[in-house]
């Protein structure tokens, strides 16, 4: 079982978050490619934490909340709060632009945030893919009880239950909550997987996984038994992809002339824009 840390970084306000992919352990899990942890915290009433009009393109978002709310809007129209539960999924393939922003009930007050934001990899030959957006509220999400705690499906399958989202890769993204004490025997879930402690403390046979590392896993059955204060989870990955992709800044594509297309385009202006918003965040300079 390898270990990675994560390292922090300042996102938007007072907002940090800690990274966890890419790192030099693993470029790819799955098709995951990137992993940010932000919060838990108590943001101050003055604080800004928008995320401004910001493109992608070769990828899916996925975002996924503890507790707070967001507010998406992307250039197919799209707005839509995210609520503790729910899974947003923003297919980019050729281009789309997207913004995260604090709801309006919510501005000028105090307010807790603490979730996950992801990226999936398109495959090779799916990432011109027409621009799409799915919500799915909690409810619509498989959720199995365990003895001593339940597992909730959000992509792909897993131990008889599957997720309603349609996805070009498998795929697999789990959230599982267990009280203290409590064993899961969990059989292997993909070929590739991670998994990740938001909080709690959890042992992987008998080894203890500290909170807010990320396992890579091995594909064989695990025994895993939260701590005294129970624990918190994710299991993420999927099917090994066929090429490591390359990223910079927002996108992710196969090949560098294709990031360096996307780069001139959203200098240029030349992405939709997100209806009603205005502002938009600057890429860093594209070396050629």
């Amino acid at each position: 079982m390898q270990l990675i840390q994560g390292h922090r970084t300042d996102l938007a306000g007072g907002l940090q978050v800690r990274r966890l992919l890419p790192a030099a352990q693993a470029r790819a899990v799955g098709p995951f490619v990137f992993l940010d942890h932000f919060g838990p915290v108590e943001l101050a009433a003055e604080v800004h934490s928008d995320v401004g009009p910001h493109p992608h393109i070769g990828l899916a978002t996925v975002s996924y909340l503890f507790e707070g709310r967001l507010t998406h809007r992307d250039s197919l129209g799209t707005v839509q709060d995210i609520a503790p539960g729910d899974l947003n999924w923003m297919q980019a393939g050729r281009g789309i632009v997207h913004s995260e922003r604090t709801p309006f009930d919510l501005r000028s007050q105090p307010r807790r945030l603490h979730g996950l934001q992801l990226w999936a990899a398109l495959p090779p030959g799916q990432t011109e893919l027409e621009p799409a957006f799915w919500h799915l509220p909690a409810a619509a999400l498989p959720e199995l009880p365990l003895a001593g705690g339940r597992l909730r499906v959000l992509v792909g399958s897993a131990m008889g239950a599957s997720s309603p989202l349609p996805t070009v890769w498998p795929t697999l993204y789990v959230d599982l909550e267990l009280e203290p004490g409590a064993v899961l025997e969990l059989p292997s879930l993909a070929e590739q997987s991670a998994l990740y402690l938001p909080w709690g403390g959890l042992q992987l046979d008998r080894q203890p996984l500290p909170a807010e590392q990320l396992a890579l896993l091995p594909p064989q059955p695990l025994r895993l038994q939260a701590g005294p204060a129970g624990a918190r989870a994710v299991i993420l990955g999927g099917a090994a992809l066929p090429q490591t992709p390359r990223m910079w800044w927002n996108f992710v594509a196969y090949e560098r002339e294709t990031l360096g297309r996307a780069a001139a385009r959203w200098a240029a202006g030349e992405f939709p824009a997100i209806p009603g918003e205005t502002g938009r965040i600057e890429a860093p300079p594209w070396r050629a």
